[in-house]
């Protein structure tokens, strides 16, 4: 079948490594089901498989995507839930000591087949197209946990987004806008700010810029370019969630701030089953649509991997058949 792969770890050059071609075709084993791949979304996650960060190099080549949308052999639309946990792990999904998330132990999406677990097909909702449901389990789900479960917000408070454009960025935003909070975000460039106006931001800036005051919660996913700026940014007993530092690891910690005055920092990863079908109620109930910068063909993946690799993203980038 044809798929969009990595070939090998390449950390220095990933996209050395990104293969378009033929790879077998999947057999679901009991208690997983086939799905014919319609649209798949691209995220970080497939820039550092192609690294070979966070995967053994006995795993390749691996097929990329841990995000997607399709069909069922039975017709049913459904939106793919990521994460693959131990059938013997009763607890918080998240926190199981053995859970994957596929292109990581199991073949990703960039494919014209899947196979998952069944609990990890869910509904398409019927106002959402493939591509929109292809959002939605990575960054949009990722943005949901951060702001709904991790952060304790209330309506009326204000957040920070560190970051306008990327994925989890316009999500956040989106998501805070539609659950009464007040939301602004920083942005390196006037295109990404007016991009996170036209999602709903309240207010934007530019990256590292003076704040007119103190906010109740940063959302993190930049890490060393935005940490200081983000710790700096709250109030007293207010609260840094963090999903991913794509800039790298901050260099220092800001320990004599968070002590003094008393800041919380807490990390967050992905989301659960049930969570994504809360996710997908809300968007259907509020009429969300989450915001693609960019959607492209399966056989033209290397555009959006680049696009991605230089920064250059206005949502999220889709492949679609």
């Amino acid at each position: 079948m044809f798929a969009v792969y990595a070939a090998e770890p390449n950390r220095e050059d990933p996209l050395a490594s990104l293969t378009i071609g033929e790879r077998p075709e999947p057999e679901a084993p009991e208690g997983w089901v086939r799905v014919a791949v319609k649209a798949a979304s691209l995220n970080m996650h497939d820039l550092w498989t192609l690294r070979g960060v966070g995967i053994k190099p006995e795993q390749f080549p691996m097929i990329l995507g841990c995000d997607g949308a399709g069909v069922l052999e039975d017709g049913t639309e459904v939106v793919l839930h990521s994460v693959i946990g131990d059938p013997e792990w009763s607890g918080e999904e998240t926190l199981d000591p053995k859970r994957t998330l596929l292109t990581e132990k199991h073949q990703g999406t960039f494919a014209d087949y899947v196979i998952v677990p069944k609990r990890n097909a869910l509904p398409k909702p019927k106002g959402l197209t493939f591509a929109e449901a292809a959002c939605m389990g990575t960054a949009w789900l990722t943005a949901y946990r951060m702001l709904f479960v991790k952060s304790g917000l209330r309506p009326g408070q204000t957040m920070l987004v560190q970051g306008a454009s990327g994925g989890v960025s316009t999500a956040l935003i989106q998501l805070g806008r539609a659950a009464g909070y007040r939301v602004w975000v920083t942005g390196r460039s006037e295109e990404k700010r007016a991009l996170a106006e036209n999602l709903g931001a309240h207010a934007t800036f530019e990256s590292g810029a003076r704040l007119p005051e103190r906010v109740d919660a940063v959302f993190e996913t930049v890490g060393k370019a935005t940490w200081s700026h983000s710790m700096k940014a709250l109030k007293p007993g207010g609260i840094v969630v963090i999903s991913g530092a794509t800039s790298g690891d901050a260099t220092a910690a800001e320990l004599q701030r968070l002590f003094f005055l008393q800041l919380r920092v807490v990390g967050s990863t992905m989301g659960t089953r049930d969570e994504l079908a809360d996710l997908l109620a809300f968007c259907e109930l509020n009429g969300l649509r989450p915001q693609i910068g960019t959607e492209l063909k399966f056989e033209e993946a290397e555009q959006g991997f680049r696009a991605m690799l230089e920064g250059e993203t206005a949502g999220k980038i889709v492949f679609t058949r």
